[in-house]
């Protein structure tokens, strides 16, 4: 999990990768977050709540990936803050967990405009009327080919009734999981890690992940990044050759199988083999016992059988 967390992290860093999920999420396709205007942020988070005996107690939360999008809205910039949490696994606890981190980047907001007051000698407690924050919005994307069946909202995870939560704020999950995009939706993707969603929402039914690879040109040559997250993602076993910058998905399948097919013929050749070994034991041991020359149960002995068991391998009738 660990090697996965640490793969899908590094893929997901890259500016047009991270611009083309957000586009997906929240422009449904449309290029309206540009790669060249996202500026990486610290990953980590601090707030002091207070403790137990009145002091303040350090939190530290660390995110997978954040950056700072400058977007053109009716001619003018407006910049949001955008994380990306990467998910190998069904995270039961994920709206708390991004709820957690959105809000301490909104504090975070808060304390930045304090401390340029004070720099300016204001010595205010918070922002003015006219102060205003950016949006945060965090994207949940998981490489899991199976149904995502974690809670999707924070009420989702609540043991109450409805006239508790209608006073209960609700905080609901941004998620991207290749089950759930239909096939028509991929063509909103522009890099490859649309390609990625493609093959992990399918790798479980190779028949139709055949079909698909082979219908998609664009499987025909991948970055070795690509193939190498589809290789961790997905648990295949993709073999490249050294030093190979792009690769084609489809010669890779064909890989597999060969291998798959060939220790399968190997495989039953050994099978054949054993078989062959252990009826021509048995026929030797029953011809002993015709003889007069092993009972039985010395037969089956040998043979590491239970008498019955040695009869009715060999037919024997005593």
């Amino acid at each position: 999990m660990a090697k996965k967390d640490t793969v899908a992290k590094d893929y997901m860093r890259d500016k047009a990768k991270f611009a083309d999920a957000f586009n997906f999420l929240l422009f449904d396709g449309k290029q309206v977050v540009k790669p060249g205007n996202l500026t990486p942020l610290d990953v980590a988070s601090i707030a002091l709540p207070y403790g137990e005996d009145g002091g303040s107690v350090p939190i530290q939360k660390f995110r997978d990936i954040l950056k700072l999008a400058t977007i053109m809205k009716d001619d003018r910039a407006v910049y949001l803050v955008l994380g990306i949490e990467n998910q190998s696994d069904v995270h039961y606890a994920m709206p708390v967990k991004n709820m957690v981190y959105d809000a301490l980047h909104y504090n975070a907001q808060v304390d930045e405009i304090a401390k340029a007051r004070r720099k300016n000698g204001e010595f205010l407690s918070g922002l003015r009327e006219s102060d205003k924050l950016s949006p945060v919005v965090t994207l949940t994307i998981y490489f899991g080919a199976d149904e995502w069946t974690g809670p999707t909202d924070l009420h989702g995870m609540l043991s109450a009734d409805k006239d508790i939560l209608q006073f209960v704020d609700n905080y609901h999950l941004h998620l991207i999981a290749p089950a759930n995009i239909s096939s028509e939706d991929f063509s909103k993707f522009h890099t490859e890690f649309g390609l990625v969603m493609t093959y992990v929402k399918y790798s479980k039914d190779k028949k139709k992940l055949l079909e698909i690879v082979n219908e998609d040109a664009a499987f025909r040559s991948v970055s070795r990044e690509t193939a190498d997250m589809l290789n961790v993602m997905t648990n295949s076993n993709f073999h490249f050759k050294e030093g190979e910058e792009r690769v084609d998905i489809c010669e890779a399948i064909e890989g597999i199988r060969n291998d798959a097919m060939a220790e399968g013929i190997e495989k039953g050749i050994e099978k054949g083999i054993e078989k062959g070994l252990e009826k021509g034991m048995l026929g030797t041991l029953a011809g002993l016992v015709q003889k007069g020359l092993l009972t039985v149960s010395q037969a089956a002995e040998e043979a590491r059988m239970s008498v019955g068991e040695f009869e009715a391998k060999t037919g024997l009738i005593v």
